[in-house]
């Protein structure tokens, strides 16, 4: 597969961690092992920065995060955000007002403060933020765009994801950025232009990188911007199949620590192993 790239960039669930959200051992001495060969390793996620502390803990160490699909970028050994983009108050109005006339049971949460805390409608469902801190429901429907949001979140109860992300895309079509990364329904609202490939570019950019350098691994729709950006995209087999259409190569399955196996084919190249399901084109 060639010489070492000078950064891999990776999505975090369903490509990095396994489905119970845990990093694999193996994962971890493959992400230790390329970081001392000299090749950069950035996270790169829809994840909010609340949700990277248990992480950073597994892989043992903090790694820089592009985080909320490109909205943040965090540095977590000093606890700063180098970059953020978020929806201003009356752009967030006038998506909510135009969802509102779309889908009139819409339910919306935000993520503030440059993700560090969430607020929801009352019929929003919670899930993962069960008992997290700074989760807070709204007091009033203007609430909802009182301040400057990372990320608008919305569900409508039963969905097919695919189905209903072109809808909401539809109803904000050039006024801010639609995705999903999961199959419940739920679909994540970016400003226009912000996407996982404009923050990693970003990152890219401070950092010195080009993009033929980098070495991407994704799994769900949010990640085809970012994918399409790098020099190699990596799907792994769980992946959606937008993911694999635009892929140049398939690696294995998240619960196969396919990530792993395919960065000790670049780190031993004359193993055998290339933990590909599909060969380079």
């Amino acid at each position: 597969m060639g010489r070492l790239p000078r950064l891999v960039a990776t999505d975090l669930d369903g490509t990095l961690l396994r489905a119970d959200k845990t990093v694999s051992p193996r994962t971890v001495e493959a992400i230790s092992r390329i970081s001392a060969e000299g090749v950069g390793v950035v996270l790169v996620t829809g994840r909010p920065i609340r949700w990277l502390g248990h992480v950073y803990e597994q892989l043992g160490q903090p790694l820089p995060t592009v985080c909320a699909n490109g909205a943040v970028v965090y540095d977590p050994v000093t606890d700063e955000v180098l970059r953020a983009d978020p929806l201003a108050p009356e752009l967030l109005a006038e998506v909510v007002r135009r969802l509102r006339a779309e889908v009139p049971d819409v339910a919306f949460a935000v993520e503030v403060t440059d993700s560090r805390e969430f607020r929801h409608e009352t019929a929003y469902p919670l899930s993962w933020d069960r008992g997290y801190p700074d989760i807070r429901m709204l007091d009033t429907p203007a609430a909802l765009h009182s301040v400057p949001a990372v990320k608008l979140l919305a569900r409508a109860g039963a969905q097919d994801p695919d189905v209903f992300v072109k809808v909401v895309a539809g109803a904000l079509a050039g006024l801010a950025e639609a995705t999903h990364s999961s199959y419940s329904g739920l679909v994540e609202i970016s400003a226009a232009g912000v996407t996982k490939a404009a923050g990693l570019a970003w990152y890219c950019t401070r950092h010195g990188f080009d993009a033929a350098e980098v070495v991407a691994f994704g799994d769900m729709p949010n990640d085809v911007p970012m994918l399409t950006w790098v020099g190699r995209a990596v799907a792994v087999a769980n992946a959606h199949p937008a993911v694999l259409e635009i892929a140049d190569d398939v690696t294995a399955g998240n619960e196969e620590d396919g990530v792993a196996a395919y960065l000790e084919a670049l780190l031993d190249p004359g193993d055998g192993e290339s933990g590909l399901v599909d060969p380079p084109a």
